[in-house]
């Protein structure tokens, strides 16, 4: 199915482009989320009427997410999970409970842009993930897991 994207989607293409995509990914992601849309004749003289406005709508959602990026870089989060005396967590901590954390000091970031490259953290001590709160902004956070005797 041709597509022309209506924002910048990851490993597929910029604003404006066409793209030949698969059938369930168009009509079960990309158009749902209001990332694309089928690319007939209208639908591109249409893009083309409205790409100042598409343009500036993105140009703002990266300022805002570098805004968000340049507010969390530095920042150490602090967060206490129960724990044996060898170090190791009951449990874990998720990409959830990091962004319950953020929210708990006023960033609001979702659970999706927290990417956590080796996953869940499941030792006490020191760890770097990545937040992403645009697909051109990646910003290092660092967690501090303390633990609970229980």
């Amino acid at each position: 199915m041709q597509v022309i994207l209506l924002e910048k989607v990851p490993n597929l293409g910029n604003l404006g482009d066409v793209v030949k995509v698969r059938d369930g990914y168009a009509r079960n992601f990309l158009i749902p989320k209001r990332r694309a849309r089928r690319a007939t004749e209208a639908a591109i003289k249409e893009f083309e009427a409205r790409r100042a406005e598409l343009e500036k709508a993105s140009h703002e959602k990266l300022v805002a997410a570098q805004l968000l990026g340049e507010s969390i870089r530095g920042r150490v989060v602090h967060i206490t999970q129960k724990s044996g005396v060898d170090g190791r967590l009951f449990g874990s901590v998720t990409n959830a409970d990091v962004a319950e954390s953020l929210k708990g000091i006023g960033i609001e970031v979702t659970k999706a842009q927290i990417r956590m490259p080796a996953g869940p953290l499941k030792t006490k001590g020191e760890h770097t993930v990545t937040v992403a709160p645009h697909t051109d902004v990646l910003v290092e956070l660092t967690i501090l897991v303390q633990g609970e005797i229980a």
